[in-house]
């Protein structure tokens, strides 16, 4: 796991590194607001560690450059400033934690653990993937072994409601109150039509066929079982 370190404390910023270190991490140290700002935008980080108080940029703008270019790193923000207003200021800024020197190392050690829990579950919440077909939630892009698969907005949320519900039968009521918010059979073909565009996207010219009909229930999208 890669870390950013921006500290100008180089007493502490070098003590932080090596109880990081020697618990398995790759911490990388900078002394400089200004300096760890196009650090941070030149690499994608695991997480990225603070200090409030900064030469040239100070922690708060920091964080809020990364995020208005979109960068979602996990922020943890080391300060003095420990009361209220000021643990607001920093999580309102884009911060994600905010812990108060002098602190212990221990407790830094738990919030980074916690802060990496959060972040993979929320990289899995943003992608589903079964057997070599990916579904990116944020890019709104699909693929299947590493090819693009175009589809349209209504084909995109039925192939991701599949997908969340990989190897369970998913029945015809389901699809229409969870993709459609219909709460009632219209009685048309629309379920099929759109099943059909999917398997053929999905299916055609890939093995195995990941999309099955389950006769007189619905459909189930998941890898054949091996025989």
């Amino acid at each position: 796991m890669r870390i950013l370190v921006i500290e100008d404390d180089l007493e502490a910023a070098e003590l932080v590194c090596r109880g990081l270190e020697e618990q398995g991490y790759r911490p990388e140290h900078v002394a400089d607001g200004q300096a760890g700002l196009v650090r941070a935008l030149e690499q994608g980080w695991d997480l990225i560690i603070a200090d409030r108080m900064l030469p040239s940029l100070n922690g708060l703008e920091i964080i809020q450059s990364l995020r208005a270019k979109g960068r979602d790193t996990p922020i943890l923000i080391l300060s003095a400033l420990g009361n209220v207003d000021d643990r607001v200021k920093g999580l309102k800024a884009g911060g994600d934690d905010y812990l108060t020197k002098p602190f212990a190392f221990d407790e830094l050690l738990a919030r980074i653990e916690a802060l990496a829990r959060r972040g993979q579950r929320s990289q899995e919440r943003m992608r589903l993937q079964v057997a070599d077909l990916e579904l990116d939630l944020v890019g709104r892009r699909v693929q299947r072994a590493g090819r693009e698969i175009p589809l349209t907005s209504r084909e995109f949320e039925l192939l991701a409601y599949l997908m969340r519900n990989a190897g369970h039968v998913v029945t015809r009521t389901m699809l229409l109150e969870n993709v459609w918010q219909l709460h009632f059979d219209p009685q048309t073909n629309v379920i099929d039509v759109h099943m059909s565009r999917i398997r053929h996207s999905i299916d055609k010219g890939f093995d195995p066929p990941l999309i099955k009909t389950v006769r007189g229930a619905g459909y189930m999208l998941g890898e054949p079982e091996k025989t």
